[in-house]
């Protein structure tokens, strides 16, 4: 990890960054000293994983999307909030919501370092297929780069080149999305070609696998966008970018030696991954690593336990809901689920719940005593707390103290895409099925419907996700990618790109409550652990927490009820109205930058 340390040096020497189109880094030694040898190839070219998104970044970046409940409602979805001239800057901050990476908004820095390089890599003294491997590294990097625009802009300028003061281009208009993605897939096969390296021990380099298994994210999401975004008029191009998903992710899935990691048993396989201090090999292909002598942490644990800290980011009951039943059943098949205790409901369910909230016999290390750990109601707000990313210590929740790894691509993911691009092409076959979504269910513990793709619609699942989508291999898929990728970063884009964005809008719901006043016992441990009420009661159990659910308290209106009053389930945030407009599926381009530039149009309805 220190190696990549040592471009902040190196690029300190050599160049200024830039922040606008048209601010030129200034040289200060010899182009030779760079582009003259290997080493220095290698050293500028540490200096693109800087795009790439923090742990922070990837752990946080789930909080704006339709399953996560959070202390207030995000500015992008309330109306009137948010502009081109007055944005939600938080945007920016170390705990992205949606964009991440430095240049999560109008920002061009990156690509000119990017493009500088890629001109200049020319330097006969290195061997030519040297120089076309670093050239396909800053070739992916530029995709990456390119990638975030499109999704967050959708049209935005193609520069292909190092721009200078003088150049035409640093006010060009934007060019169409169609220029735009071809170009990030001509960046994407050049790299995959060209990237000599297939194995990184430490898992933070980019290899020629991590290259094809962004193809396969980008065609996803474009082919994917195109199909349910008709819009555009690009649908006939649709069928061409899912294919292209579909080739890229079996190119990993035959080729790269990559699997599920599977050694830690059902119950504890999918959670290893995401609190290893190293990299899972098995499964994941790329990660922010964590350096405690460099002081590089990431703030999970904080994040996700402080009441004061973050978001406090919950998921809603409706999504919980989705979890299958360990024999494959779904959860909203059962008799009476709508008022199961929460003690109750997460039982024989998808072995993943377990490993992503706090439920039954969680335990936590406090100094040297290991200790139940229920949820949480001073953190909570739904009763449905994280520990994804967390690790079972309480000396981590006090600041950034996380040294677990955090994944930016896995194998699991690969699976996935491959599925939906041939859900989505109608082309999915039993074998497939069995070698993707079975085979995430059987690491999860599932026992049915591991083999077979299904045939039978989950109405639960349809009416509250996708009520037009009446295929049951899609929505089995989209229900596996929701529950199997939770809080990585992918479920606001997916939902943007399935043109679900009114999900949005989905009531921030939780726990069910019997009754006013009656503590619960939230892991059947036999501990009193929560009780809700209007009238505080005088004498009260020791080690409850009690929840006030009256409609206001001194006189404000209070964010956290019951559904029906005295009983029901935990409702939060009802009285702040969110609101989801179709213009929401891009953002805008901020209006200083287009007054730079008069030849950027803005986005429809902003």
């Amino acid at each position: 990890m220190k190696k990549k340390y040592l471009w902040l040096l190196f690029t300190a020497a050599v160049f200024t960054g830039c922040k606008k189109l048209e601010q030129t880094p200034q040289s200060t030694t010899s182009r030779s000293a760079v582009f003259g040898s290997e080493k220095g190839l290698d050293l500028y070219a540490n200096s693109f994983y800087s795009i790439l998104p923090n742990a922070n970044n990837i752990h946080t970046a789930d909080n704006m999307s339709d399953y996560a409940a959070r202390r207030d409602a995000p500015q992008f979805i309330r109306q009137g909030a948010y502009s081109p001239t007055v944005t939600d800057n938080t945007s920016a901050s170390a705990y992205n919501l949606v964009a991440l990476g430095p240049d999560w908004n109008w920002q061009w820095g990156s690509l000119r370092n990017i493009n500088y390089f890629i001109a200049n890599n020319t330097d006969p003294a290195v061997p030519i297929d040297v120089r076309r491997h670093y050239t396909g590294i800053a070739r992916f990097f530029r995709a990456f780069f390119y990638f975030e625009k499109v999704k967050r802009f959708g049209d935005v300028p193609w520069i292909g080149k190092a721009l200078d003061v003088d150049d035409p281009d640093l006010y060009k208009p934007r060019d169409s999305r169609t220029l735009v993605m071809d170009s990030i897939m001509a960046d994407l096969d050049y790299a995959y070609q060209n990237i000599k390296t297939t194995t990184d021990a430490s898992r933070s380099l980019i290899t020629k696998w991590v290259a094809i298994a962004f193809k396969a994210r980008v065609c996803l999401f474009e082919g994917t966008f195109r199909k349910y975004h008709t819009q555009l008029g690009l649908t006939s191009s649709a069928a061409n970018f899912l294919n292209l998903a579909a080739a890229a992710a079996k190119e990993v899935m035959d080729k790269s030696g990559f699997k599920l990691y599977e050694g830690a048993g059902v119950t504890g396989s999918y959670r290893k991954v995401f609190s290893s201090v190293t990299p899972v090999p098995e499964e994941v292909m790329l990660a922010a690593i964590m350096d405690p002598g460099l002081s590089v942490l990431h703030a999970a644990n904080w994040y996700l336990t402080s009441a004061t800290t973050g978001v406090r980011f919950n998921f809603i009951r409706t999504f919980v809901n989705t979890y299958l039943n360990i024999d494959g059943t779904p959860f909203t098949s059962k008799p009476g689920y709508q008022t199961m205790e929460f003690k109750d409901e997460v039982k024989n369910r998808d072995r993943r719940l377990e490993q992503t909230i706090r439920v039954g016999d969680y335990k936590r290390l406090n100094g040297t005593t290991l200790v139940a750990a229920p949820p949480v109601f001073s953190y909570t707000l739904t009763g449905y707390m994280p520990i994804k990313w967390t690790l079972d210590d309480t000396y981590y929740d006090t600041r950034d103290l996380n040294t677990n790894a955090v994944s930016i691509f896995r194998y699991a993911e690969v699976l996935l895409n491959y599925a939906e691009a041939k859900a989505e092409l109608g082309t999915m076959t039993d074998a497939d099925w069995a070698l993707t979504i079975g085979a995430l269910r059987k690491r999860a513990g599932i026992t049915g419907g591991l083999t077979a793709k299904p045939v039978t619609v989950d109405t639960y699942l349809q009416a509250k996700y996708f009520p037009a989508i009446s295929d049951p291999v899609i929505l089995e898929t989209r229900r596996e990618r929701g529950i199997e990728l939770c809080m990585e970063g992918f479920r606001f884009y997916d939902i943007v790109r399935w043109k679900r964005g009114d999900l949005m809008q989905m009531e921030w719901n939780g726990i069910y409550v019997p009754a006013l006043d009656v503590p619960m016992d939230l892991n059947g441990d036999g501990v009193l652990d929560v009780a809700f009420y209007k009238v505080l009661p005088a004498t009260r159990p020791a080690g409850v927490t009690y929840i006030n659910v009256s409609a206001t308290i001194n006189g404000i209106p209070n964010s956290q009820r019951l559904s029906n009053d005295t009983f029901g389930e935990v409702t939060w945030l009802n009285n702040i109205p969110r609101f989801w407009e179709d213009k929401n599926y891009f953002y805008p381009i901020p209006e200083a930058d287009r007054t730079a530039n008069p030849k950027l149009v803005q986005n429809p309805g902003w």
